[in-house]
């Protein structure tokens, strides 16, 4: 099933999200609709919040990065790259930052060059609570490194300068009121019954 995705601008995006166990209600339910959600999008992760769960967890499918990632050596192959991560901690973020231009499917037609380190270590448990200890380097680790800030409460455009987080309020404003046009479904925190 297909859930609405929550916009910019309602608190759940910006809550710091709390742990789950495996008696977590329908999860089994809950990742595949993230997953229908997300590809029904077009994205490549989609955090708990942006469905309106603040729990630790986020889906991620990076296959449509896999031709773009062939360049980049150590990378593993994004095209299998496939996960669902559950209460996960990035241990260690090392390497230089390196930007690239990101977007987020609850802050549609928005992207942004992202300066971001180029080399993570994740502690996460899968689908089945079991425990894993990843490096990651590149786009694997920069789509990791997005989710995760979904489950902090932070959001990529957090991390832009003061001059481009000002010429963005007015877009922003305007998609915390549904004055956007998107594919897939969206809640919006401000739009007013009867719209």
């Amino acid at each position: 099933m297909k859930l609405p995705i929550v916009a910019y601008g309602d608190p759940v995006l910006r809550k710091k999200t709390a742990e789950i166990d495996e008696d977590y209600p329908n999860l089994k339910e809950l990742i595949d609709n993230m997953f229908e959600t997300m590809y029904s999008a077009r994205g490549v992760g989609l955090a708990a919040p942006q469905v309106g769960l603040p729990i630790r967890l986020f889906v991620i499918d990076a296959s449509p990065f896999a031709e773009d990632d062939e360049d980049e050596a150590g990378d593993p192959s994004l095209k299998d790259f496939k996960k669902v991560l559950i209460n996960p901690i990035i241990v260690e973020e090392t390497g230089d930052k390196w930007g690239f231009n990101e977007g987020c499917l609850s802050i549609p037609d928005i992207t942004e060059e992202v300066q971001r380190p180029a080399n993570i270590v994740i502690n996460y448990l899968d689908e089945d609570f079991e425990e894993h200890e990843v490096a990651l380097s590149g786009l694997a680790a920069r789509i990791v490194q997005h989710e995760y800030d979904h489950i902090e409460g932070k959001l990529f455009i957090d991390k832009l300068g003061p001059v481009k987080k000002a010429m963005l309020k007015s877009k922003l404003d305007a998609i915390s009121k549904g004055n956007v046009t998107v594919s897939y479904k969206m809640k919006f925190p401000f739009v007013k019954k009867g719209r």
